[in-house]
């Protein structure tokens, strides 16, 4: 493959000494050896008119696209293989007016692109005194975070990221800008947001409606971090559960607790890919804020008033202060600096390989099922042993209940799936090369125990977009993304007439296109 002529960004072929530099990503360390991940060429864009021509060089060429924008894909579907082509638009949109905050009447919105980070966006809308429900890590950026749902602390209280989007702008499959929005092209809007990522065209920004932190003066958070404690840990488990299993509990609040192992190596350096990248590469790894930690448990809770007559109950906030503990607070302050406090700062969590979990589950009877021993146990054994060489990262959420928005936002014009969950469990195993296969077993006991017909967790396999695992083939396990054959045969029709030549299918990590299939693209 060659260099596309007239692209002012810059381009990277499998023979260029940078080309690594460029191919790198978080999925790297641990997806290689399982599918393609060899761009035959990979360009950063300076433009749409540089976006414009990779489009037209890929259609005329039979070349599939890739779509990067930071590089979280977990299972490394943002990459490609040799015969196809990485758009990577993590620095493309950056300018003053890629993100830009707008009033009309009493509604706040903000304009924003694919290219700016979690943690430059949640900064932004704080300078404005705005707020909207998002994710925690600081180096998602907005481009997959938006079309996979936008998962994140105010879940229930306001629903997805996604939730909020009123127009999309992209460039289609004949390099045509177009904005969409529910009422212009309700099906395209569908499938956008929850359906197939990075395979329907081209995103560049996004508008979406935004909270007044005026308009919910009261709001309270508690940040609480504990040193690790089995029997701590255990307190905090049960009182999540017990929320979780309460169908009327107010929307007011969101509660999310997250376990880590100690973040430093206490047998050496933990070497690899990305460690390389951190040391040698900052400005492409991205800045940990946060360097070093013990094993410890995180507890992020808010309450958020509705009405003037809203009031707190503090002992919901006094029951996560569970035992002694490293540092926690229950603090007076606007939602938009209370989202700040959520953002976690490292790059990735661990600068290792890893074997990854997300569940989702529409169980009521987490308590009554031992659900809190079950998960403490497993989660246990990675985090107890000192020299196992394997290390935790585990983050649980209460989504569910009838007044949960999370659950109310069902039918609104998104294809973002499993709107009946009550609670979403993400539970990782990091490790060294060396220990995969026990890290693997570990985590396929999870499976085992957790789902299925006597599963302790879910008696259903639901998996999210941002955190997929398992099969690298969407079509072959699309009921674990989706609710419904209905709804995936509708995302199938969305995507062939989007892509009716196959350019954005550069893998099979994609909703199929209805009657054509996959574009025959070559690994």
């Amino acid at each position: 493959m060659a260099t596309i002529a007239g692209v002012t960004g810059k381009q990277f072929l499998p023979t260029d000494k940078d080309y690594p530099l460029g191919q790198w990503q978080y999925a790297t360390s641990t997806h290689q050896a399982d599918h393609d991940m060899n761009p035959g060429l990979i360009i950063q864009p300076r433009s749409k008119d540089d976006i414009k021509k990779v489009i037209a060089y890929a259609k005329a060429n039979k070349k599939a696209i890739a779509i990067r924008t930071g590089g979280h894909q977990y299972s490394g579907a943002s990459s490609t293989g040799a015969h196809n082509i990485q758009l990577d638009l993590k620095h493309t949109f950056e300018s003053p007016d890629d993100l830009v905050y707008f009033e009309k009447g009493s509604k706040s919105f903000v304009r924003g692109s694919v290219s700016h980070s979690l943690g430059d966006f949640n900064a932004f809308l704080g300078k404005h005194k705005v707020f909207v429900p998002h994710g925690q890590c600081t180096e998602v950026h907005l481009g997959g975070h938006v079309q996979t749902g936008g998962y994140g602390q105010l879940g229930r209280s306001f629903g997805l990221l996604g939730d909020h989007v009123i127009s999309l702008e992209i460039i289609d499959h004949d390099g045509q800008e177009k904005e969409i929005t529910r009422s212009s092209d309700p099906e395209l809007f569908f499938a956008w947001l929850g359906g197939s990522p990075g395979n329907l065209g081209v995103l560049t920004h996004f508008s979406l409606q935004v909270h007044r932190d005026a308009d919910h003066r009261g709001s309270i958070g508690l940040h609480a971090v504990h040193l690790y404690d089995k029997d701590k840990l255990r307190k905090l488990m049960r009182h999540l559960a017990e929320m979780s299993d309460d169908e009327n509990f107010p929307r007011n609040y969101d509660l999310c607790i997250s376990v880590l192992s100690a973040s430093f190596d206490i047998l050496g350096l933990l070497g690899g890919v990305d460690e390389k990248m951190k040391e040698e590469h900052p400005e492409i790894f991205g800045h940990d804020g946060n360097p070093v930690w013990p094993r410890m448990i995180v507890v992020y809770a808010q309450y958020v008033p509705f009405g003037p007559h809203d009031k707190p109950d503090m002992q919901f906030f006094e029951q996560l202060k569970t035992g002694h503990f490293f540092q926690s607070q229950v603090e007076d302050k606007p939602m938009s600096e209370l989202t700040a406090g959520w953002i976690f700062r490292n790059t990735r969590e661990f600068d290792l390989p890893y074997t990854k979990r997300t569940y989702l589950t529409k169980s009521k009877t987490l308590v009554k099922d031992g659900w809190v021993d079950w998960v403490v146990e497993r989660m246990d054994k990675v985090l107890e042993p000192v020299d196992n060489d394997q290390w935790l990262s585990a983050q649980l959420q209460c989504f569910g209940g009838k007044n949960s928005m999370f659950t109310r936002n069902a039918n609104n014009g998104t294809a973002y799936s499993w709107r009946d969950s009550t609670l979403c469990m993400t539970i990782d195993n990091f490790h060294k090369p060396e220990k995969k296969a026990e890290a693997e077993a570990w985590e396929a006991t999870n499976d085992a125990e957790g789902l299925g017909p006597n599963g302790i967790f879910s008696k259903q396999d639901r998996r999210v977009l941002w955190g997929s695992y398992g099969s690298f083939d969407l079509d072959s396990v699309w009921n674990t993304y989706y609710d419904d054959r209905a709804k995936y045969e509708r995302l199938m029709e969305a995507r062939r007439v989007a892509d009716p030549d196959g350019i954005f299918t550069p893998n099979t990590f994609c909703v199929k296109r209805a009657r054509l299939g996959f574009f025959p693209y070559e690994d």
